[in-house]
Parts: structure tokens; C-alpha cells; sequence
């Protein structure tokens, strides 16, 4: 590289780390900021990089924001029976929201970083060097010495049902709106931002605020009932809401027994600024909104084997459909049906039969009316 121009040996450096700053650039280039910044104006001009997050053309991530949990799971070997010992198996995976949404969308072709906390542990370790063998960009990450990492320990039924879901996820509350700016670039950087609810209520808020003056997309992805409470008031900004119908009742106040009743639920939050909705009502189906109305799509008909990680690639693949530049949301929510369907086969978390081949051609069958 020393053979190099300087212009091209610094252009090689962002290159290497789109993140670094222009002081380590100064430091190892033994350049001046100022000359530093005049090579990097230059490139701009160049459309060499796009602006001052320096962002290759054609490389814009999808950033996926929240929880990279160590996932336990016990399943018992028999019907569950209450207050006794049960025979048990026991495995441990990489899992959170947003680190599964990220595995989804890496496995799916697309450029994909996460911003997580992660503990100076094993577990942390374990789950950084997952993430990056996956292809995630793992650079804006939080590192925590001290902490443990976040843990999520499922309780499954021999059918392969949730019967109870324990998580220790205090972790997350280091994502703060003062860490989000501190990521800024990466995020401004970002082709579509995807949130999970793990994160605290002002850091959500600033997520909408950023997405309100950016116009970078913002799809948020609901993980519990009692962590709706992180979801602000004003969801102006808000591209996309995907939520169970718990999750929405919660939200909302009141039971939602009838269609009638998730219909107003919806058209309250679409009041309250976000743009478009989607209810998943796990092994039925779907709602999406669309112009005053819902969609109603079921779900496929499949031999469950774990239903772990389902909703999880239900949201990657609408994701990775948005970000193909297409609105349309049954389209998104066909892809996202068969998605869920291939992880609800699998044992894993993360199906490795999942592919952008795999779901390029899932369609719907029913057009909304």
C-alpha cells in the first residue's frame, strides 16, 4: 500500500473499516486531520464514497439494532407435567431479536451489521465470533467488561411449544441514546434500520426522531408484552410495526377477540404516525394493513419441530423484501410466511435451508380486496 497515492492508500483504509475515524486515518497515514479531510472531500466529490459515513456505493447494510443473547432451550421428553420434575433435553444456540433478524438477513445475501451490547465473557465471545463467521458486521458493537451477556432460556413442550421464557437482558440498557450518537455514521449509512424492543424507550424515541429527518426506513420488531412499554407514544416515523396480537392488545388497552377489533386497534396506532403494521398470529396466520383496511393471510401447514427463531425469520424476510425496493406488504408477508415456515422445520434457531432462492418465489395466492 505505501506505493500508493496518498488518496488511495486512505481510500483503501476506509475500505477495510467504512467506520474508522478521520483521527486513527491521520494517525496511520502520519497525515495531518485537515489533509485527511481534504482527501476524503475529494473522494466524495469523486462519488467515490457517499458522504460523510463513507459509504461504498452499492454496499449499503441493512443494520439491525437490540439483544444478541445466549439462547437455552429445554424441551421435555414427554407432556410437561406442572410442579415436578420433568425429563428434559437441553441445548445451547446463539439467539435476541436482532441478532437473528441479522443471521436471517446474512443468510438471505445482504450486507448486514448489528449493533449489540455483548458481555466480556465467554458468551460474548462465542456470540461476536458467530456472528462475524455469518457474515455480520459486528464493528459498532458494544463491548462490556465486567457485565455478563445477555442469556433468553425457553422452556419447551414435547411438541416443541413455548411454555415459558425466561431472559436476563439488563445488558440493553447500556444501549443508550448516547451510544446510538455515538454510532451515528454507521447508522445514517444503513439502507434499512431494524429495532427490537430490547432497546430503552429513548433510545426507540431517537431511532423515530433520526428516521423522521433521515428517511432511512425504520421497521421496529416487538419481542415481549411487558416491553411494549418501550414503544414511545409518537410512532411518527415509523415505516413498519410487526407486533403479535398480545403484543397489539397490550399496546392497545383491551382484548382484540374479533378481526373487527385488531382492524381499529391498527388504524388507532397508524393515528399515533406509524406508517404500515403487521400482526402475526402465530400458527394462523398474518394481518398487514393496507390503505384503511387489513389483509388476512394464513400461515403454512407444517410438522413443527421447534417454533424458536420463527417470528425471527418471519420479520428478516420482510425485511429483505422492503429492501429489494418493493412496498408491496403481502408480497413481504408471503416471503415472511415461508420463512418461518422453513425455521419452524428446523431445530435450529436459524434454518440453514433458508436462502434468497428459497423465498425469492414464495408469492401470494390471495390479492387484498
Amino acid at each position: 500500500m505505501s506505493d500508493l497515492p496518498k488518496k488511495e492508500q486512505l481510500y483503501e483504509l476506509i475500505r477495510a473499516n467504512p467506520f474508522i475515524s478521520q483521527q486513527e486515518l491521520a494517525e496511520q497515514m502520519g497525515l495531518s486531520r485537515s489533509a485527511v479531510a481534504g482527501h476524503i472531500a475529494s473522494l466524495i466529490r469523486e462519488r467515490r464514497l457517499l458522504g460523510r459515513a463513507y459509504v461504498l456505493p452499492d454496499e449499503r447494510p441493512l443494520l439491525c439494532i437490540g439483544a444478541a443473547n445466549l439462547d437455552r432451550k429445554l424441551r421435555t421428553l414427554a407432556p410437561l407435567q406442572m410442579g415436578t420434575s420433568n425429563p428434559a433435553g437441553a441445548s445451547e444456540t446463539c439467539g435476541g431479536v436482532a441478532r437473528n433478524i441479522a443471521e436471517n438477513l446474512a443468510r438471505l445475501g445482504l450486507p448486514t451489521a448489528l449493533l449489540t451490547a455483548l458481555g466480556g465473557d465467554a458468551a460474548g465471545q462465542a456470540l461476536q465470533a458467530h456472528a462475524e463467521a455469518a457474515g455480520i458486521d459486528m464493528s459498532g458493537s458494544l463491548k462490556l467488561h465486567g457485565m455478563a451477556s445477555g442469556t433468553y432460556t425457553a422452556v419447551l413442550d414435547a411438541g416443541g411449544e413455548m411454555v415459558l421464557a425466561l431472559a436476563d437482558m439488563a445488558l440493553y440498557e447500556q444501549l443508550s441514546p448516547a451510544f446510538l450518537a455515538s454510532r451515528q455514521p454507521q447508522r445514517s449509512a444503513a439502507a434499512l434500520v431494524a429495532a427490537d424492543l430490547n432497546l430503552p424507550l429513548d433510545s426507540v424515541a431517537l431511532l423515530l426522531a433520526e428516521a423522521r429527518s433521515s428517511g432511512v426506513p425504520l421497521v421496529i420488531v416487538a419481542v415481549s408484552q411487558p416491553k411494549m412499554a418501550r414503544l414511545p407514544a409518537d410512532l411518527r416515523g415509523l415505516q413498519l410495526l410487526i407486533l403479535n396480537r398480545g403484543e397489539l392488545e397490550t399496546r392497545s388497552g383491551r382484548a382484540l377477540p374479533t378481526e373487527a377489533d385488531v382492524r381499529a386497534a391498527c388504524l388507532e396506532l397508524q393515528s399515533q404516525g406509524v406508517q404500515d403494521i403487521i400482526v402475526t398470529c402465530g400458527a394462523a396466520g398474518v394481518y398487514h394493513t393496507i390503505p384503511g383496511d387489513l389483509h388476512w393471510m394464513p400461515a403454512h401447514e407444517v410438522d413443527v419441530v421447534d417454533v424458536t427463531g420463527a417470528g425471527d425469520a418471519f420479520a428478516a424476510a420482510v425485511c429483505w423484501s422492503l429492501a429489494q425496493g418493493s412496498g408491496d406488504l403481502t408480497e413481504a408477508c408471503a416471503r415472511g410466511l415461508h420463512a418461518a415456515a422453513l425455521t419452524l422445520q428446523s431445530p435450529h434457531t436459524v434454518s440453514p435451508a433458508l436462502s434468497a432462492d428459497a423465498i425469492a418465489s414464495a408469492v401470494h395466492h390471495a390479492e387484498p380486496q
